[in-house]
């Protein structure tokens, strides 16, 4: 006992010893995190050990906060590359020298910083000329005249050639009092204006910004520009033009304003490359300053090469080439457009690359840190972007791609934001990030508001009826945004780049239209034939409300069809035209000219929905008796209550023919020419295994499997519906095909098989799906019984096999048992009048006789309607007789019959089972079409097949359910069968 006592313990004081030595031992790899700004002045940050180190005596931390240096007014004394040690210069009239190291008496005073300091045009000496130091420095004056020109450098410690401008402007370094000082540089007196706006425009914010950078550079790059042609100014004018987004106004002393300026008062030197916009020396900006030239830019003359999408003759590279400038005006390099440099979000370089596949509708966004972008572009980088049109064996051409800057503002307006392409102003040049316009103070200092293109597009627009693949010249597209810096650390900024391809769909949406009207028309008159072939059925001449509720009800059935076959052929065009061309001569419309398609489709669902919902409506209130003709074979003897003796009476007839026959009925309500289930998986299984979704996508390609590392565009909804509801109808028709065609021929057909049955068990059914109209299956036996043994069913199935017997059909020598029925009013009258007691039993309790019994009620109207059905079918009644004719061709095509029942009643031969009618199994076509619509109308609105097809299997398993409900507990009812027996 001892000896475990022990042992646990020892147990427990090992794992808390262990886990108390993990815990140090965690500790002992951790350090604190500490970075150079967080250091202070009197310490420096040392990169060996990570952390905050103190300065030594008269030391203070550098700038970079990564060594120590002096104190002002102490020089360095020893120096062993890692450690200083500082003394103080003895004199107050001493300054430290340049380099730190030594102390020299001023000529005159000691600046702030400590050193000696020389007057305005002179350098300051502090050794001879073999590098001695002196015992005092000297000042020595820059010679400001002929031959000299000489001025001190920016560092103040040597005399070099004054800037050109103003030896030109005085012939000295001194810029006269006629002329003007500006950016370091002196001018003569021009037109002009000296005071310039050095305000940036950020509308978006309606707060303009004092700019350090327009009010040191702006006047000096214009009269460098104008008066020099200084082409390095005139690209830094343009720059700042382009920082203010291009915008101008009647003033002409902002950035803009002086760049026309010059364009107008240079006219006389000539344009550049031919190029009536382009001035010589000056960047190209505008494209001219009328409104209506953009169309004239855009849409006049189409590129001389054409694109295509297979074939040897393949081409689908977009090849934009770019020439890039400096923020001062200088030209860096001819840059090729891709891998990322018009596009802020980073990606890999192949999906990068993909954008300028043409065809494929590219989009890239993403959200970016504002400390990032402050990082990363400390000054902006300018772009004049062309399209390189390379032709066989011919040089290359360079065509620019205007802009299209949706920013720009003309006195406070924007005018690029509208519509109408008449209106517009197409620029060149563009930034991606501006973080130096916004600096108020200094151009160290951090930015009040920084610009970013948020959105760019490089749109395609086709030539149209062109079969080259021709397209117009390609329109960049830009958005900036406007961010004021509160905390860059949290504050992101949205951006986008994207391609788009157009073309004219003014054509296509015609060409709908008309179809449109037209199966509309037809759609009209079809559904008044079918309101008059049910006004003729149910035997009513008068138009009333339920008439007009009727006829909209059919129109919307057939209108469903009509917006459905348009919407099919449609996508069906769009997939199969844009997939398989070669050379592009048509382009998928964007998603804002999807929208009247998915409207079409949309209202294909709704009113399909209405339609299918009439069809079940119908299909639960049809009127249906099994019409039983066996008769007792025999008397049997029954003891009379209270009497003792016995009766002879009939032998009763078995009700389990009924029940069995009722039971067969319910079990075909809901049997389908498809199977549901397959149906589900075989189109999932084609679309998302297969890979026949990715047909849907918006680009040209025509693969089937796609490498992740390759971009993926997004979906086009046409081509997904298109695929969808292809897929869908053709797995589905395949289906009904093969359940026809083979399985109803060689396995089973359980629709004949239900009218054989009728006859086995000597059961004729009675349909009446209008009031006056209906169908009948005749099951008469030819045996004459059915409720027999074994032995004697098997004598009569081997009789009428062998032909020893007369024929099934109603009519002598014929096989015709399948009938569409017209019946008279005289005869609904009377059918109506014995089931009326059963119909007020499941009405209103006010109308129900509390006295009589459910049970005997109903048997007693059962044998009642069995008789007097029995003798109508027998012609024992002749005011309610009846013929058997054949319907004419036409009155099968229109669904209508020309004659009316009015002195009989008129059986119409129907070999074609047309009773199925009341079934699913003969409204196939309506049910397909509404799952295909449903299908579709769910993925559309998700983008996922795999939960369209969930929905799909639930929305048919539901309405099965119902169907099933409902038609038997209207079966139970009409047949008078009790429900119990229906399994």
């Amino acid at each position: 006992m001892a000896t475990g006592t022990l042992r646990g313990f020892m147990w427990r004081f090992s794992f808390i010893f262990l886990l108390k030595l993990k815990t140090i031992s965690c500790q002992q790899f951790s350090i604190s995190f500490q970075q150079p700004s967080g250091c202070g002045v009197q310490s420096y940050f040392d990169v060996s050990s990570l952390s905050c180190v103190k300065c030594g005596p008269n030391q203070i931390s550098s700038k970079s906060g990564l060594t120590c240096e002096c104190q002002t007014g102490f020089r360095v004394l020893v120096s062993n590359g890692a450690s200083i040690t500082c003394q103080q210069c003895p004199d107050s009239n001493q300054g430290v020298t340049h380099d730190g190291y030594g102390c020299i008496r001023c000529p005159g005073s000691v600046g702030e910083n400590g050193k000696c300091q020389c007057p305005k045009g002179s350098v300051l000496v502090e050794r001879d000329g073999n590098g001695n130091p002196l015992n005092e420095a000297r000042c020595e004056e820059c010679s400001g005249i002929e031959p000299a020109f000489s001025a001190p450098d920016t560092t103040g410690n040597r005399c070099v050639r004054c800037e050109d401008s103003f030896i030109n402007s005085s012939q000295s370094c001194v810029c006269g009092t006629l002329n003007i000082l500006a950016g370091g540089m002196c001018f003569p007196p021009n037109n002009l204006p000296t005071s310039v706006a050095p305000n940036v425009i950020f509308a978006q914010l309606a707060t303009p910004v004092p700019s350090v950078w327009f009010s040191s550079f702006m006047y000096s790059s214009a009269a460098a520009c104008l008066l020099f042609s200084n082409r390095t100014a005139c690209q830094t004018l343009g720059n700042i033009c382009v920082m203010n987004m291009h915008s101008s106004s009647t003033i002409t002393n902002d950035a803009c304003g002086l760049y026309n300026t010059i364009y107008r008062a240079t006219a006389a030197q000539g344009s550049s490359q031919d190029i009536t916009y382009w001035r010589s020396n000056l960047p190209w900006l505008y494209y001219g300053e009328q409104p209506g030239l953009a169309s004239q830019a855009l849409q006049t003359e189409p590129l001389p090469v054409g694109f295509s999408f297979k074939g040897a003759q393949k081409n689908t590279n977009i090849a934009l080439l770019a020439a890039v400038y400096s923020v001062r005006g200088e030209f860096l390099r001819w840059e090729s457009i891709g891998g990322g440099n018009l596009q802020l979000c980073p990606d890999i370089p192949t999906r990068q690359q993909s954008a300028f596949t043409f065809g494929t509708a590219y989009k890239q966004s993403c959200v970016l840190s504002v400390s990032e972008l402050l990082i990363g572009y400390p000054e902006p980088v300018f772009y004049d972007v062309f399209l390189v049109i390379q032709k066989a064996q011919e040089d290359r051409r360079l065509l620019a791609v205007p802009l299209l800057n949706l920013n720009q503002q003309y006195n406070g307006q924007f005018i690029n934001k509208g519509s109408n392409i008449n209106n517009w102003y197409l620029t060149r040049r563009l930034m991606l990030v501006d973080t130096l316009s916004g600096r108020e103070k200094s151009l160290s200092s951090i930015p009040r508001v920084i610009r970013v293109a948020s959105n760019i597009k490089i749109g395609f627009q086709l030539v149209p009826n062109t079969q080259k693949g021709q397209v117009y010249p390609p329109l960049m597209t830009v958005a900036y945004s406007d961010i004021p810096i509160t905390d860059p650390n949290t504050q992101t900024v949205t951006v986008s780049f994207s391609l788009e391809y157009t073309m004219d769909q003014n054509e296509a949406r015609i060409k709908t239209d008309i179809a449109l009207g037209v199966l509309g028309g037809v759609a009209v008159v079809h559904s008044l034939l079918k309101t008059a072939s049910w006004k003729r059925r149910i035997a009513s001449p008068l138009i009333d409300l339920q008439t007009i509720m009727k006829f909209l009800v059919f129109y919307a059935g057939d209108l469903a069809n009509v917006f459905f076959i348009i919407t099919v052929g449609t996508g069906l065009y769009w997939l199969i035209f844009f997939k398989a061309q070669q050379f592009v001569s048509v382009l998928l419309p964007l998603p804002t000219q999807e929208e009247r398609f998915v409207i079409y489709v949309g209202c294909a669902f709704a009113l399909k929905t209405v339609q299918f919902l009439h069809k079940l409506f119908v299909q639960l209130s049809v009127d249906i008796f099994f019409i039983d003709w066996e008769r007792p074979r025999g008397k049997a003897s029954k003891p009379v209550e209270g009497s003792g003796e016995t009766k002879c009476q009939a032998s009763p007839v078995s009700i389990w023919r009924t029940y069995f026959v009722a039971n067969e009925w319910n079990e075909i309500q809901t049997i389908r020419k498809i199977s549901p289930t397959f149906q589900v998986i075989a189109v999932l299984f084609f679309l998302e295994v297969v890979g026949f979704s990715n047909l849907a996508f918006r680009d040209p390609s025509s693969n089937l499997h796609r490498s992740p590392e390759v971009y993926t565009p997004s979906y086009s909804l046409i081509l997904r519906y298109g695929v969808a509801s292809a897929m869908w109808l053709c797995i589905g028709l395949i289906q009904i095909i093969f359940f026809t065609v083979f399985h109803e021929r060689f396995v089973e057909d359980k629709i004949r098989q239900f009218v054989d049955l009728c006859s086995i068990s000597n059961i004729s059914v009675l349909l009446l799906s209008h009031r006056c109209f209906g169908y009948y299956i005749h099951g008469r036996s030819v045996h004459g019984h059915a409720d027999t043994n074994m032995d004697e069913m098997n004598t009569n199935l081997k009789r009428e096999a062998e032909n020893l017997c007369g024929q099934r059909g109603l009519l002598p020598n014929s096989d015709a048992q399948t009938f569409q029925i017209s019946i008279t009013n005289c005869l609904r009258a009377q059918y109506d009048r014995i089931i009326d007691p059963i119909n007020r039993r499941n009405g209103p309790s006010r109308l129900v006789d509390a006295s009589a019994n459910p049970c005997e009620q109903s048997t007693k109207a059962y044998h009642t309607m069995n008789r007097f059905l029995g003798s109508v079918i027998d012609h024992a009644h002749r005011e309610m007789d009846y013929i058997v004719k054949d319907k004419l061709l036409f009155e099968r095509l229109i669904g209508m019959e020309f004659l009316e029942p009015l002195d009989k009643s008129i059986f119409y031969n129907d070999d074609s089972h047309s009773f199925t009618d009341v079934l699913y199994y003969g409204n196939e076509a309506v049910l397909l079409i509404f799952d295909t619509l449903f299908f579709c109308v769910v993925d559309l609105g998700s983008q996922n097949f795999i939960l369209a097809a969930v929905l799909t299997y639930l929305q048919q398993l539901i309405f099965r359910l119902i169907r099933n409900g409902i038609g038997r507990r209207n079966l139970a009812n009409k047949t008078l069968v009790d429900k119990r027996f229906l399994i």
